[in-house]
């Protein structure tokens, strides 16, 4: 990407002037190491949320709501946690290319609304998870179904990024 764009917002100028952004892109292995966790970050992160949502959707009905979620939902967040670290560290190599980039924002719009279809489904449907199968709230599985679209969305975007 080009870096030091006129158009970037200052901030977005100084972070990828700063040191620790000049050492991510001098560096033959941060950069490269930085994307590859993101994609482990990614997988870790999107697939057992599919799983989950599949699950919430109706699949897999041997396998109890509740046990699954014990088991997957660390997963996701420590997927989350490593993508997002990873992320910050590919974004201040280019920060101001990123900042205008339609793609990257349109990913980080996505990823917001994960974050809060996840938090808000945790609120909400957290302790009807073990009834789930006799007593699906709508909402709950609209949710799911959102959630899948989203998460693959924030993905897809993300791949995105550097054809556009």
């Amino acid at each position: 990407m080009e870096h030091g764009s006129p158009l970037a917002p200052a901030w977005a100028a100084a972070l990828e002037a700063s040191a620790w952004a000049l050492g991510v892109r001098d560096s033959t292995w941060i950069y490269p190491l930085a994307n590859l966790l993101h994609l482990l970050g990614l997988t870790l992160l999107v697939g057992p949320i599919a799983v989950l949502d599949l699950r919430l959707l109706g699949i897999a009905r041997s396998i109890e709501v509740p046990a699954l979620s014990q088991l997957l939902t660390p997963v996701a967040i420590t997927g989350l946690l490593l993508s997002m670290s990873s992320g910050s560290v590919l974004f201040i190599a280019d920060a101001t290319a990123l900042v205008s980039n339609p793609v990257f924002l349109i990913k980080m719009s996505l990823l917001a609304a994960g974050l809060a279809n996840a938090i808000g489904f945790r609120l909400l449907w957290r302790h009807r998870l073990k009834s789930w199968d006799t007593h699906p709230p709508a909402a709950g599985r609209l949710q799911a179904a959102a959630s899948i679209a989203v998460w693959l969305g924030t993905a897809t975007s993300g791949r995105l990024i550097a054809y556009f």
